[in-house]
């Protein structure tokens, strides 16, 4: 029998100490997980939007009192909710294929701004038997997530931490029997700097452009396609494109100078030295042969070129009445 277990006070001491420690290091495995729990380049990230009455446009909550999120609605493309995917830039065409009337009044509060289109997406991924928009798989790397049945079932996206909104500014024109709708948008979303949190979503934001031109012109059972220019961000920062009205020198402003005067300097080298060059060096040559005297070069009857100028016989005797 060991010593320490004669001792009933050195037996338990022993027995916490080994229950702490058990205590500890499964404590530390959610940490493990959270601190794995990242976008990887490429992976979908599922679009949910707030769920409105047709009456009013305020929110609907549950029967615990939580904001109800439904998945933003099927893309005839895809034939899924809208999806973004970490990292990607590109344009998504979301094509939404039967505009029913409850849809169609969500529309007006949204265009003219009575309800904002309030949607989310997982700041990281979600780890659930189905994907807030709807799907059936899990997130591509499921085994390093952690889920929050209260943030999936209904928590405000704008106060959990879990998600980030996504406010979606849609323009457009109402009408009695139909509306225009802005359907080109930019969509810009901001990832956490790596050496805070990579893998994570900071920010994003939509818009729709051009609405004065790009629109399109729906009624109740028509389809809606909504054009997605999605760019990506790696910081919360956002890049300098514009030096401000009246600017006049550019980086491409001093190239296309030093570009033009290259080849007008080209141009000119190449006619002095194929065509003004050779000209000039004949008449050189000419005169010197010549003695510098000008005019045409002529034959006297006895063989010989002389050079003459206006007078008469190539002595130099002007023809004409002299003073």
């Amino acid at each position: 029998m060991p010593q320490w277990a004669s001792s009933p006070w050195l037996a338990l001491t022993v027995l916490a100490f080994h229950a702490g420690l058990a205590v500890a290091l499964s404590g530390q495995e959610p940490l493990k997980l959270l601190e794995k729990t990242a976008y990887a380049a490429g992976q979908a990230i599922p679009v949910s939007c707030l769920n409105r009455t047709i009456d009013t446009g305020e929110h609907i909550t549950d029967a615990q009192g939580q904001l109800q999120y439904i998945p933003f609605p099927m893309c005839n493309e895809t034939g899924r909710p809208l999806e973004l995917f970490f990292g990607v830039e590109r344009d998504i065409n979301c094509t939404i294929d039967f505009i029913s009337d409850p849809f169609f009044h969500l529309l007006e509060f949204y265009v003219h701004n009575d309800a904002p289109l309030t949607c989310r997406i997982p700041s990281r991924p979600l780890l659930s038997s189905s994907s807030p928009s709807g799907s059936s798989s899990p997130p591509k790397d499921a085994e390093y997530t952690v889920s929050d049945p209260a943030a999936q079932t209904g928590a405000m996206g704008t106060e959990s931490t879990l998600y980030t909104p996504l406010i979606i500014a849609l323009a457009g024109t109402l009408q009695l029997s139909h509306l225009h709708i802005s359907n080109h948008l930019n969509l810009l979303l901001h990832a956490a700097p790596k050496s805070v949190a990579p893998g994570t979503i900071d920010a994003a934001a939509a818009y729709s452009i051009s609405a004065h031109t790009k629109q399109t012109r729906i009624s109740i059972g028509d389809s809606l396609s909504l054009h997605f220019s999605v760019r990506w961000y790696p910081s919360t920062s956002l890049p300098s494109g514009w030096s401000g009205v009246g600017g006049h020198v550019y980086t491409s402003t001093l190239v296309y100078c030093a570009l033009s005067a290259g080849a007008a300097t080209a141009v000119c080298v190449a006619y002095f030295r194929g065509v003004e060059l050779p000209r000039r060096l004949r008449r050189y040559a000419r005169d010197k042969t010549f003695g510098g005297v000008g005019g045409e070069l002529r034959y006297s009857g006895y063989g010989y070129g002389l050079p003459q100028s206006n007078g008469y016989g190539g002595y130099g005797y002007g023809v004409g009445k002299k003073d």
